[in-house]
């Protein structure tokens, strides 16, 4: 079987996907009558804000997989001052999926790597950036001002990251309700 490939001979994967981001059967390929979820176009530009928006809208109805795709986008096109940020919130998206697909220990590892990567952004600390600014990285971070970087709650979405970590390598997947796999990212939304 042939790899689909993007113009440039990269790899891609057109077969459709289920709403965790797992391919279908290759017989339910595109024209096949299968109901794949829509897919995040490999080759995205986002803005911050639009990332954000979209993030978490997919976050919130379930959708973590996609949410991820969308969050690595943004990490891809966006300023370099912003890469810890994006990809941060990439992995938690990621260990929000491994943890809708049963898997502990994934869901734990990438909720952990993630915040970890995404603390720097959180209100109060100090960051690499903190000097820059905005005009210059292209960060909405400025200094002395909350953590709250295109609308996202920062310091909420960390917390409820690092609480679901911890209940899961303590007490597993079991009892860990639908809800606290879908937190959001923007403040106030």
């Amino acid at each position: 079987m042939t790899r689909d490939r993007d113009p440039a001979g990269r790899p891609r994967n057109a077969r459709p996907r289920d709403a965790l981001g797992r391919p279908l059967d290759p017989a339910d390929a595109p024209g096949s009558g299968a109901a794949g979820t829509d897919r995040i176009p490999d080759d995205l530009v986002i803005t911050g804000a639009e990332a954000a928006a979209l993030a978490d809208r997919l976050l919130r109805d379930g959708r973590p997989f996609h949410a991820h795709e969308v969050l690595e986008a943004a990490w891809k096109s966006g300023p370099p001052g912003e890469r810890d940020l994006w990809q941060g919130l990439a992995q938690i998206a990621v260990g929000l999926t491994h943890a809708r697909r049963g898997n502990a220990r994934g869901a734990v590892a990438l909720l952990s790597r993630g915040a970890e990567r995404v603390r720097g952004y959180q209100a109060g600390a100090s960051s690499q950036d903190e000097a820059s600014s905005p005009d210059e990285t292209g960060s909405q971070r400025e200094v002395g001002q909350p953590a709250s970087p295109f609308g996202m709650n920062v310091d909420a979405f960390l917390a409820a990251a690092d609480d679901l970590a911890a209940r899961i390598e303590r007490d597993g997947l079991d009892g860990v309700p639908p809800a606290d796999l879908s937190p959001g990212l923007l403040a106030g939304a």
